[in-house]
């Protein structure tokens, strides 16, 4: 396999941040010795997060296995998962909008046939559903738990209470419906 350099689209803010997240979290569980210091385990995470870079591909380039690689990108994702916002937490943050944007998406992942709960069967594949709560300019506000692709979007949005918390915010909220429109 060849190796070669790249450039990843992301501030070095970005870095440096996730370096002293990654570098706290390790301080925290007593970690002792590492293949990559806490930095290349951030960039690697980064790479794999930004760029869509395989497992195997990192591990090539990083010069580590592929199991390693592996559990380093699962342990900056739950570091970074416990930094997000809960709906509760973000709900401060919408009352101060005039409105938020709700929106479900599907995020495609690799499943056999047999994973019936993860086919979409509008989207014609597997994935996950999430919902996300955004600012009128589009900027995130909260992304909910991931859910099987065959959840529809109106049970997803109720299944994580996103409905109810809009209701007693008495916060206005633009939504796409499954036939392309938007309605609010």
């Amino acid at each position: 396999m060849l190796v070669y350099p790249s450039s990843i689209d992301l501030s070095s803010h970005t870095l440096r941040y996730l370096t002293g997240q990654l570098r706290t979290r390790q301080r925290e569980i007593g970690t002792r010795w590492r293949r990559l210091p806490v930095g290349r385990q951030a960039l690697l995470a980064l790479a794999h997060l930004k760029c869509g870079d395989t497992y195997a591909q990192l591990a090539a380039g990083f010069r580590i296995g592929v199991a390693t690689a592996y559990r380093y990108i699962r342990e900056a994702v739950d570091v970074l998962a416990a930094l997000a916002p809960t709906l509760a937490e973000a709900m401060k943050t919408v009352r101060t909008k005039a409105f938020v944007i709700l929106y479900g998406t599907l995020l495609p992942i690799d499943r056999i046939a047999a994973d019936t709960p993860y086919y979409s069967g509008k989207h014609k594949r597997h994935g996950m559903n999430v919902q996300v709560l955004t600012d009128p300019f589009g900027r995130l506000l909260w992304a909910s738990p991931a859910l099987p692709g065959s959840t529809h979007d109106l049970t997803a949005a109720r299944t994580h209470g996103i409905i109810d918390a809009l209701v007693n915010a008495d916060v206005k909220c633009w939504a796409d419906s499954d036939d392309g429109r938007w309605c609010h």
